[in-house]
């Protein structure tokens, strides 16, 4: 070993003894007679001394031509600092050193390593073996670490068997973009990158492996954002002879067990939403819980033409009202002194192309208790006072109000009632709410494709109750599927299979596939499922997602060693790139001019 001790573990109890550290230059201060140097590690950072007249003069002249991230092996005396520095474990103790090793000279970093650094995001990824010398990446790593660790240890006293599954797949149509893969012994043909491990686990279940989990890769061919990468790593969990809640009970467990070893919290029971309730509430299947701002309805028609509830907006003259199929809205506790000013940016950021409200209407609830409004032209204020009932709102508070389509007017309010939860400060990352939402619809119909999709995969069992339905009434037909939501962000989501070959082939008719389709492309499962396949169902929680939730970040990115950026590429390795001629050519892929 080039060290006997590492930068992080020296104390004033090691005083006295002579120590070997190596690790890389943080600084140098110079002050003449004395040179101090910050010698850091993975472990933490130790100071370094060497005094004029009590350094040999050789090596006090070397250390003067050392520069930032210069790996350094270094010995001396351990001795107590007369200047402590309280903010660093070895803050009380230096050495003094006696043998100084330049073991790799380096050249000055593009950027500063250290927790506030001058680089930006594409310095940062392009030189990341750098990035990730800094304390705020590696702690995130850390993290990484300690959640997968707890991970296999909840799962492993569950008696779960950890398997792999291949890598190299059969392409199927449903979901995402898959990448694929030529493959040189079978020209012509090609494998695809598992989206997921889905088909793989129920085999497994098959087998009679009745409790399998996997931390695994996953790739999609998706665009980019904030919490999305082409490959990314999943919790990949299935477990037979269980029903919804079997598995709600134990991966609840899961969760509540990673949020006490990992962040030290007791993470109260999760509670449950249904899909249907959580789109009336929060326009979102995946609502942010910490605050509240529940939709409050004004006006709702359903599919037969009839109100929801009691219609307080129509027939005052109001065409925008009048001609909407929703309006909705949500209270704002304490705004109602927001200046017009504030108003009209507010009605503007919902204005934006991204979200594509046509307008927003507000009500001050004044303190005094009167009402002031922008459709004052419109309505009384005895009939803004029933609309201050339906919204719950006091005096102080602020309504904010938008009508239209019901699905686009929903979609707008929950980008809405985020921001202001932002605004007020009411989305702080280091309180967690947890929620199952469940009973989401089984299918959703597309209107371009003129044909019915699977909302989660065309795998998940339909409720028992809701089969009949199928036939009648697809869209009415609620999913045995669950997913779990902490924060506004869905971090895991499963379903109860289907194991029975004769509902699986009718949900394959049902998605558009002729027998000859479903045959190509699943025909290995459904023969299973003719050999004894078990009641089964399982989740599957991004792991990344879940490392960024712990870890207060909002982007994946800083919980993966080496990220992609928003367009797909490592700059750092360069890739994607093209492939040379004589490559193409034994694959039997020739580009196109």
């Amino acid at each position: 070993m080039l060290r006997t001790h590492t930068c992080g573990e020296l104390r004033l109890s090691d005083a006295s003894t002579t120590v070997t550290l190596s690790g890389w230059v943080q600084t140098i201060r110079d002050k003449g007679g004395v040179l101090w140097i910050d010698l850091r590690d993975r472990y933490g950072i130790t100071q370094l001394i060497l005094e004029e007249g009590v350094t040999a003069a050789d090596l006090f002249a070397t250390a003067r031509t050392l520069g930032r991230e210069f790996v350094l092996q270094a010995t001396g005396q351990v001795v107590e600092r007369k200047s402590k520095n309280p903010n660093i474990p070895t803050g009380d103790v230096e050495v003094r050193v006696s043998a100084l090793t330049v073991l790799n000279p380096a050249k000055l970093p593009p950027f500063l390593i250290e927790d506030e650094t001058d680089g930006g995001d594409d310095l940062r990824m392009k030189y990341r073996y750098l990035d990730l010398r800094r304390n705020p990446v590696r702690r995130n790593l850390e993290l990484r670490h300690r959640m997968a660790q707890q991970t296999r240890l909840y799962m492993d006293g569950q008696q779960f068997i950890e398997v792999e599954t291949p890598v190299l797949i059969k392409s199927t149509p449903e979901g995402a973009r898959d990448f694929v893969v030529p493959s040189r012994m079978n020209p012509g043909e090609f494998y695809a990158l598992p989206q997921s491990p889905q088909t793989f686990k129920q085999l497994l279940m098959v087998s009679g492996f009745d409790r399998y989990y996997q931390i695994v890769k996953c790739f999609r061919d998706e665009d980019l954002r904030a919490d999305r990468q082409p490959e990314f790593t999943q919790i990949d969990c299935e477990m037979s002879f269980v029903e919804q809640e079997d598995i709600l009970q134990m991966f609840e467990g899961l969760v509540r067990h990673l949020f006490k070893a990992v962040k030290g919290i007791d993470l109260a029971s999760v509670p449950r939403m249904t899909y249907a309730d959580a789109m009336r509430l929060y326009g979102s299947d995946k609502p942010d819980t910490r605050f509240g701002m529940e939709f409050a309805e004004l006006k709702a028609v359903h599919q037969s033409g009839t109100f929801d509830t009691v219609d307080l907006t129509s027939g005052k003259g109001f065409g925008v009202f009048d001609s909407a199929e929703i309006v909705v809205g949500i209270n704002a506790p304490g705004c109602a002194s927001y200046t017009r000013k504030q108003l009209d940016e507010l009605t503007e950021w919902i204005k934006r192309p991204q979200i594509g409200a046509k307008g927003l209407i507000y009500v001050r609830y004044n303190e005094d208790g009167s009402l002031k409004s922008s459709v004052d032209k419109f309505y009384t204020e005895s009939e803004l006072k029933a609309w201050a009932e339906r919204f719950g709102a006091k005096p102080g508070d602020l309504m904010l109000i938008i009508s239209g389509d019901a699905a686009k007017a929903r979609k707008q309010l929950n980008e809405l009632r985020l921001e202001m939860g932002t605004r007020l400060g009411l989305r702080d990352p280091n309180v967690f709410s947890t929620l199952w939402v469940l009973d989401f619809p089984l299918l959703e119909y597309g209107e371009e494709e003129e044909r019915w999709f699977a909302m989660h995969h065309p795998f998940t069992s339909p409720k028992p109750e809701d089969i009949p339905l199928l036939e009648t009434d697809p869209g009415a037909v609620r999913a045995n599927a669950y997913d779990l939501v902490i924060n506004g962000t869905e971090v895991g989501g499963g379903s109860i299979r289907i194991f029975n070959r004769d509902l699986q082939a009718r949900m394959f008719s049902l998605l558009g596939f002729s027998d000859e389709e479903a045959k190509a492309q699943f025909g290995f499962l459904m023969d299973a499922f003719e050999f004894g396949a078990p009641p089964h169902g399982g989740i599957a929680f991004g792991f990344d997602r879940l490392c960024s939730l712990f870890g207060g970040a909002d982007s994946i990115r800083d919980f993966i060693a080496f990220p992609k950026n928003n367009s797909g590429r490592d700059v750092m390795i360069d890739s994607p790139s093209t492939i040379a001629d004589k490559q193409l050519d034994e694959l039997k892929i020739r580009t196109v001019v």
